[in-house]
């Protein structure tokens, strides 16, 4: 789908909200006017009209904390964009993860998710998830179903360390097994929305 802006609207500029693709926590907002979005469509990574330097700016070409670039979207009247994209290092001047101050954990399903690919792409000699991809679908879900047993048999007693390491386990197997049927959580996600009607 092409991407409508309307840069008229407010003198040629528009504000750009940065959205961390992984935790899709709000990085940072910035402007950008046409030539802007044009250069970081055609690079992936996010370039700003700078207001007070009066000229395009990429973010991190200084600090190399780029922003590469998932997904554009406008918004509703085509006056604001949204961008989803993957930070190199922390996004503010003043070294903090987010330009107001909230920590980004990189770390969650999403995030992990992308190892698991990672490693199965790169099929890296002593990865344990790699081993797995090697190994195959029917090894992958054995491991799911013999993990599962072990919650179920964690969730019987009352120690609640071993009952969410088995949790844990279960779930990494679960992502797992999903790449390797070349489908993700967001899948299951919409599954799980389209029985409820959304």
């Amino acid at each position: 789908m092409e991407l409508k802006v309307d840069f008229e609207k407010n003198g040629g500029l528009v504000p750009c909200i940065v959205q961390d693709d992984r935790t899709l926590r709000v990085l940072m907002m910035g402007y950008m006017n046409a030539e802007a979005l044009k250069k970081t469509q055609d690079e992936r990574r996010v370039t700003f009209y700078s207001r007070s330097k009066g000229r395009l700016w990429t973010k991190g070409e200084t600090s190399g904390n780029f922003l590469d670039v998932v997904s554009i979207v406008s918004d509703c009247d085509n006056d604001t964009l949204l961008i989803r994209a993957v930070p190199h290092g922390p996004v503010c001047h003043t070294g903090a993860d987010t330009c107001f101050g909230e920590a980004n954990n990189s770390f969650s399903l999403t995030y992990l998710e992308s190892v698991i690919r990672k490693r199965r792409d790169e099929a890296s000699e002593g990865s344990y998830t790699a081993s797995l991809f090697k190994k195959g679908i029917n090894k992958i879900a054995q491991k799911v179903g013999e993990e599962a047993v072990e919650l179920v048999i964690e969730s019987k007693d009352n120690n609640n360390d071993l009952f969410l390491n088995e949790a844990a386990d279960l779930m990494y197997h679960y992502l797992v097994l999903l790449a390797a049927k070349g489908f993700s959580l967001d899948d299951v996600i919409n599954n799980l929305a389209s029985r409820h009607g959304k």
